[in-house]
């Protein structure tokens, strides 16, 4: 008898076990990492509020899946492995203002030496990834160079060849669904973002310390219909925006960039390409109530490569420290002017009345003070000189299959990204 307890005992401990593993395994794309936990490989499901998952390699989430990211989550990337964040399916990163999502490295490596970055790749999504939300969240350190080992590469994401600086974010789905809000993308070697198609709004984020020798803030291509509004980009190493049709994918691009704030943009590119805005290669570029201070050129095209005819510039507000800023926001062959425009011509004019920034502060220093305070001075200048009358593509929300949903923001009669302190 006892030999049958036996048995019967062994046997129901095996099936516990069975069956414990069998969950373990079901779940496993539901919640994939635990506080102080290790990822890598595939991932989906939801991280939970508040946890903190450590990527020891490269993780893909697969096509048909969805991760969902609650807020005060941290995501530190493994610097010596480089891990790339890889999206096939759906990312939803879901932070608040009081505690983001942040995309980052250990706190020991986030060092002046590491300023740049370089120690991780950054978040891209293939073609198949139809919607992406980033809300609330913070990238930071990235930007590492593939190699042929890169997994990028082995999937023919990005420009898919070794020696590429990776941006902080690509996105590729000319159907897909991007929102990039409340935001903060820093300490990042290159590009911050590089779009090639979507239904897309950038709004109300902050980019700085970005391009050690090069990138954009924000650089889209063909197949992107894109609202930019009420955005902070300072000290981007080329430009603030890069405006481009290239690629020659459907619809063309159309980009409605208004209210936003360029500090400083420019000034570190070794050659004179941009700095601001540019322009090029057929895009449909909408240019309204943006606030450029001491950025290297204004609104730059490509003399060899036009925007669209069907362009629009106006109310846009330009300050100089110096004459040589003032000098290259003159309009000529490659320096676009609009209408109704606060531009002068000397050194000084037009102060943009910011609360808390020194004007004179380096234009080649990348170094950014959270202290700074680019809201307007109750007696700016660019107060009521904005314009409302033009069209942005999302008024209408962009609707998430996860029951969220993203309106572009309502332009401001003011210039710049931010008004009058309340």
């Amino acid at each position: 008898m006892k030999t049958i307890f036996k048995n019967l005992n062994a046997a129901l401990l095996l099936i516990i076990i069975i069956t414990v593993a069998g969950c373990e395994k079901a779940n496993s794309d539901v919640y994939t990492d635990v506080d102080g936990g290790v990822s890598s490989g595939e991932i989906s499901g939801i991280w939970q509020k508040g946890t903190t998952h450590n990527i020891t390699g490269d993780v893909i989430i697969p096509e048909g899946k969805s991760l969902t990211i609650e807020e005060g989550v941290t995501v530190i990337m493994d610097p010596v492995a480089k891990t790339e964040f890889i999206v096939k399916g759906n990312l939803y990163s879901l932070g608040t203002a009081d505690n983001p999502v942040k995309f980052t490295i250990a706190e020991k490596d986030r060092t002046e030496e590491n300023k740049f970055g370089k120690k991780w790749g950054g978040i891209l999504a293939a073609k198949t990834c139809a919607e992406l939300i980033l809300d609330h969240t913070i990238l930071e350190y990235g930007g590492s160079t593939t190699s042929d080992a890169s997994t990028s590469v082995k999937l023919g994401l990005y420009k898919a060849v070794a020696g590429e600086n990776l941006p902080a974010l690509w996105f590729s789905n000319v159907n897909g669904k991007l929102v990039v809000t409340n935001s903060i993308i820093r300490n990042f070697q290159e590009d911050c973002t590089y779009i090639e198609g979507g239904n897309i709004i950038f709004s109300n984020n902050i980019f700085y310390t970005t391009g050690v020798s090069g990138g954009e803030a924000m650089n889209f291509k063909s197949g992107c219909l894109v609202d930019a509004a009420y955005n902070l980009i300072y000290s981007a190493n080329t430009n603030a925006f890069k405006l481009s049709n290239a690629g020659l994918r459907n619809p063309q691009a159309d980009i409605v960039a208004y209210n936003n704030t360029f500090v400083n943009t420019g000034w570190r590119r070794p050659t004179a390409k941009g700095g601001s805005i540019w322009v090029e290669n057929a895009v449909v570029a909408h240019i309204y109530n943006n606030l450029f201070a001491n950025t290297r050129f204004g609104i730059k095209r490509d003399t060899k490569s036009l925007e669209d005819a069907r362009s629009t510039i106006s109310n846009n507000l330009y300050y100089g420290y110096d004459q040589t800023t003032v000098n290259q926001f003159q309009p000529s062959k490659d320096v676009i002017g609009g209408t109704n425009e606060v531009k002068g011509t000397a050194a000084g004019q037009n102060d943009p009345g910011f609360v808390n920034y020194p004007l004179n502060n380096p234009v080649s220093s990348p170094d950014f003070n959270t202290s700074w305070d680019f809201h307007l001075k109750s007696n700016s200048i660019a107060l009521g000189k904005g314009t409302t009358n033009f069209v942005r593509h999302f008024n209408n929300p962009i609707t998430f299959s996860n029951g969220l949903a993203y309106a572009s923001p309502a332009p401001a009669a003011f210039i710049g990204a931010y008004g009058v302190a309340k």
